[in-house]
């Protein structure tokens, strides 16, 4: 895939925050969007594209006004057609609770998919005492899964929790999101011992039933340590036990072994369901000295009754 094949969009201020810093990591694999109605967020943009949600003069924003986001974003469908035009994979980054994102997210989702573009949404609930915000974000939550092919559930609560351990603020502990977006981008973007493409992405996500991602890392001789970490994502609750399919790509330095990535991805798949659809991809990168990397793509969860 080229890189103008692979969009980070962020929407919203923390989607935006989120795809800045997502890009950096990813260099130049791929092209970048940032939407919001707020001048800050869109600082710093470097190459990305634009799109500013209201006129300079607009000082109501969209705070607390989804309905007003998602008209905006559906007044730019033109601009965004032509964004979109060569873009085959769409990482959407957002923030549920406010305007920008809860209006936006699935509007701009909508706008991907009829281009012909997949789309992996990454969406962050409000932390738990925010009630209002909270009910706000449910329902734009709502919109988002039925429209995004996958909707990953992030849970403030226990990103905050996970940066405070290590001295942080939670605005500043993104580095699990970089992970992931950086991990699909080089699963896709780089030649690897055994390649996947976007036809296995999509074999997985048509799965009946939920989907999410997960991310982790250890130590080669350790893969329990590489699922225990993937295990600490900040992810809302969801049982990814029973999965139907799953597309697994695990990296590691020079010298990672077949051995290897077998004792990995059999660690990752033995909670699958027993007929699960299991697509593996292995890549050598001299970048990860004595580390092994996974990138998990799980669908086909039955939501608990």
């Amino acid at each position: 895939m080229d890189a103008d094949q692979i969009l980070i969009a962020g929407v919203g201020g923390l989607g935006c925050a989120w795809a800045k810093g997502a890009s950096v990591r990813c260099s130049s694999d791929t092209s970048v969007l940032l939407i919001d109605a707020d001048d800050e967020s869109l600082a710093d943009a470097g190459s990305a594209n634009i799109l500013r949600l209201g006129h300079t003069l607009d000082s109501v924003g969209c705070a607390a006004l989804p309905p007003l986001a998602e008209q905006r974003m559906r007044g730019y469908a033109t601009l965004a057609s032509t964004i979109l035009e060569p873009v085959e994979l769409v990482i959407l980054l957002t923030g549920l609770g406010g305007g920008t994102g809860t209006g936006a997210a699935h509007e701009f989702a909508r706008q991907a998919r009829q281009s012909g573009a997949l789309v992996l949404a990454v969406a962050a609930m409000p932390f738990e005492v925010q009630e209002t915000r909270t009910i706000i974000a449910q329902q734009g939550l709502e919109r988002l899964e039925h429209i995004a092919h996958v909707t990953v559930r992030l849970s403030l609560d226990r990103l905050a929790r996970q940066a405070r351990q290590k001295g942080q603020t939670w605005q500043m502990g993104a580095e699990w999101v970089e992970d992931l977006v950086d991990g699909l981008v080089r699963t896709l973007m780089r030649m690897g011992l055994i390649n996947l493409d976007l036809m296995d992405l999509r074999a997985i996500v048509d799965q009946e039933g939920e989907a999410t991602m997960l991310v982790g890392s250890g130590r080669p001789d350790d893969p329990e340590s590489i699922l225990q970490s993937a295990m600490m994502a900040p992810l809302s609750a969801l049982d990814v036990g029973g999965a139907s399919s799953c597309l697994i790509q695990v990296e590691g330095g020079l010298g990672m072994t077949i051995g290897q990535v077998d004792a990995v991805a059999n660690l990752f798949t033995k909670a699958l369901d027993a007929d699960a659809q299991v697509i593996l991809g292995a890549r050598v990168s001299e970048d990860l000295e004595d580390t092994i990397r996974v990138v998990t793509l799980l669908a086909g969860i039955r939501r608990s009754a």
